[in-house]
């Protein structure tokens, strides 16, 4: 397409070129040395070499020049023209100073040749500095359509940028090195002028308006930050009217040297004023009393000049005030707060070890305080009225006590400790009517908070439903008289054993048994329950067979016969001979629980375990993976792997019941602790993890299908309780009396 300048660019003022054959659209983009580029058909490879950066002159010869172009071989590449700059400004309102020295940074961009001025910023400096022009080609202020170049930017000359001259004094280390490999010559780096209002402002800063004597207390602080001196004293007033002796406890703050005393009010001493005898401050060793308005300052004011004023930085006639610090506080100290001597008579175990540690000090005897004129009547206990019968005693005492009422407290930790801690046993109704007598009842003990309920186990046939007989209250010890002030004794823990009588809402009740955790519980906790304390009861029987042992020993050694247990051969007693036996040696003086105590302790039989069958587990996990449609073994494997970084090792069962539940096996925790059980593992207790995975593999190891079972119950039967104690090993009991050694040495 041809056309003439002088013409105007629209349709028919445009001639078509005859020699143009080729009319299709051009492509924008072209591959040239490996970089693609926007396609430029109007210029060849040598005519781009030979232009320089941005239509300026190169600095290479010909065709020996960088091969990719500028944008690219520049790429954040700055003429870090930090081209320290001077500016000067005039300033017409600052006195004694008509200019000012601005200190700018003039950025060349290599890439693209533009430029930017910025001013760093200076806090408090009353500019409003930053970026002064922005980053953009700038033109040459002599009329030409030229844009200023870094061969422009020279160490000590001026530049003009818009409007504002530049004096360059001098440059980085980068832009120095890319001018000298250019061939061009950088002068040194030239003195920056100094500015007569930083001059100002500089002398103007070294009267500083806070006392220079004044110390630094930082690194004091944060020395003995939270750091408390307690001291115990009084003040004596007593020479005053209506005085007496203050207790005060005396803080001292080793972070700042402060005080501050706080007074101990006696109960019923009929004082309302505040704790803070003094507030936290330093306290003055010589204290001469309150002075006139304005005769003490923080610091003086000299008249230099007429009509300037400075403060008196040396100090000069200054008193040094005298402060308490922590070497003048001892026990046996008097110290002066403001004309109240106060005198310290011990401390706390931290400001013990303290001086101790610090000022070397091991005498710490407290000091007699002197006792008071006057004494003060301490508030009696209440004598509450009788009992009337209306509620219970303790709402009869909160409203003797209180107005507003309030529920009775419980003992909140006894009730964690001991929630669902129940004490079973089986009883029987004594009673003169026959068939009271056949009834059989389950009087549970909560040991949580003290509550007993009575249950009645129904017998067909008898008359009486079974059900609550008695619901879960406390129950009150009989023949008491209930209408006194003091609370009335109730059932205890101690008075539930086997063979005791209780009386419940009127009805008498004989213990007959009771469970194995009642059993257990109590032989665990010996102190409290002496009927099952087994030293307590063998001490008491080897002092009733001191004199009578070879009897009794003979009496009984016909019943003695040979048991087959465990393997072993037992010489046994059965329990109703051991009974005989020491029911006949003590009488009264032991108890059906204590018997069954010594049967418990030297009993001959072992309570069977249960023993989990391995098949029936296989084909129960198999069954509850097969009808959940888990088939995901893969992935289990990948998380075992990432656990252990090996599959064939050991694993615990804690981080295994993890990975069960992350990879959603569909099994149930009771399953899955049977499955734990019948799992091979090592001395650490922990679990083969290949044999695991057989275990759960459903598609590799198929077990035979099994009928649909409990989980909780039938996959693992448990065998009903037995009551041990029924055979008691004889030669183990005879060991534990232990007099055959002493008659063989009163025999010797």
């Amino acid at each position: 397409m041809l056309r003439y300048p002088e013409l105007p660019l629209l349709p028919g003022f445009v001639l078509r070129d005859p020699n143009k054959t080729r009319f299709h659209l051009a492509q924008y983009f072209e591959v040239r040395n490996g970089i693609s580029m926007l396609a430029d058909n109007e210029r060849t490879a040598d005519d781009n070499l030979r232009k320089s950066l941005h239509g300026n002159p190169s600095f290479y010869p010909p065709f020996e020049g960088p091969k990719l172009p500028p944008w690219v071989s520049y790429d954040k590449k700055v003429a870090h023209c930090i081209l320290q700059i001077e500016l000067f400004e005039t300033l017409n309102e600052v006195f004694q100073a008509s200019y000012q020295v601005r200190k700018v940074k003039i950025l060349y961009y290599l890439e693209d040749g533009t430029m930017q001025v910025s001013e760093p910023r200076i806090d408090n400096s009353g500019l409003s500095q930053g970026c002064i022009v922005s980053r953009q080609k700038i033109p040459r202020t002599n009329g030409s359509l030229e844009n200023l170049s870094i061969l422009d930017l020279q160490v000590n000359s001026t530049i003009q940028i818009f409007d504002r001259v530049y004096f360059i004094t001098g440059c980085d280390q980068f832009t120095r090195n890319f001018l000298n490999r250019a061939g061009v010559a950088v002068a040194d780096k030239q003195e920056t002028p100094s500015d007569p209002g930083q001059e100002i402002r500089r002398k103007a800063s070294l009267v500083s308006d806070k006392v220079p004597f004044r110390k630094d207390k930082l690194a004091q602080f944060l020395k003995n930050d939270r750091k408390v001196l307690l001291f115990y004293g009084y003040w004596d007033d007593r020479s005053s009217m209506f005085g007496d002796i203050r207790d005060l406890n005396i803080y001292y703050f080793l972070a700042d040297d402060t005080i501050q005393i706080k007074e101990i009010f006696p109960r019923n001493s009929g004082r309302d004023a505040p704790p803070t005898f003094l507030t936290r401050r330093k306290v003055p060793k010589n204290f001469k009393g309150i002075q006139p308005l304005g005769k003490e300052t923080a610091f003086t004011v000299l008249n230099v000049l007429e009509g300037r004023y400075v403060p008196d930085c040396l100090g000069i006639g200054s008193k040094e005030e005298e402060y308490y610090k922590a070497n003048d506080l001892s026990i046996g100290a008097h110290i002066n707060v403001y004309g109240r001597e106060i005198i310290l008579v011990d401390c706390d175990p931290f400001t013990r070890e303290y001086y101790r540690t610090v000022h070397g000090i091991e005498d710490f005897t407290p000091v007699q305080r002197p006792g008071c004129e006057k004494t003060f009547i301490l508030g009696e206990e209440r004598i509450l009225p009788p009992f009337n019968g209306w509620g219970t005693h303790e709402d009869s005492e909160s409203n003797c006590k209180i107005v507003e009422q309030k529920p009775p407290k419980i003992d909140f930790h006894k009730f964690i400790n001991l929630d669902k801690y129940l004490l079973r046993f089986g009883a029987r109704m004594m009673s003169d009517v026959q068939e009271n007598r056949e009834r059989l009842f389950i009087i549970t003990y909560y040991l949580s908070d003290d509550t007993i309920s009575v249950f009645e186990i129904g017998v067909r046939n008898s008359g009486f439903k079974e059900g609550d007989f008695f619901k879960r209250a406390k129950v009150l010890l009989p023949n008491q008289n209930l209408l006194t002030p003091e609370r009335p004794s109730q059932y205890t823990p101690q008075h539930f054993y086997i063979g005791s009588t209780l009386i419940i809402n009127d009805f008498t009740f004989h213990l007959i048994s009771a469970d194995e955790f009642a059993l257990k519980y109590m032989e665990n906790h010996p102190f409290e329950f002496p009927k099952s304390n087994i030293d307590k009861i063998m001490s008491k029987i080897r002092e009733a067979l001191r004199s009578k042992y070879k009897n009794f020993i003979a009496k009984y050694l016909h019943k003695v016969c040979e048991s087959y247990i465990d393997g072993k051969t037992v010489s046994t007693v059965c329990f109703e001979t051991m009974r005989d036996a020491l029911s006949n040696l003590l009488g009264p003086d032991i108890s059906e629980h204590e018997i069954v105590t010594v049967a418990r302790y030297f009993s001959a039989e072992t309570p069977p375990s249960t023993v989990c069958d391995c098949d029936i587990i296989r084909s129960t996990v198999h069954w509850e993976l097969t009808r959940n449609l888990w088939d995901d073994i893969e992935r289990l494997e990948e998380h075992l792997y990432h656990l252990t970084f090996n599959i064939f090792g050991y694993i615990s069962e804690t981080s295994l019941y993890k990975a069960i539940r992350a990879c959603r096996l569909p099994l149930k925790p009771p399953l899955i602790q049977h499955m734990f059980s019948v799992l091979s593992k090592n001395s650490d207790g922990e679990i083969d993890i290949q044999e695991f995975l057989e275990f759960v593999n459903v598609r590799k190891n198929i077990s035979p299908p099994i009928q649909p079972v409990n989980l909780d119950m039938d996959v693992c039967p448990k065998l009903p309780a037995t009551q041990t104690g029924r055979l008691i090993d004889w030669n183990n009991f005879v060991c534990k009396i232990g007099l055959e050694e002493e008659l063989k040495q009163e025999t010797e």
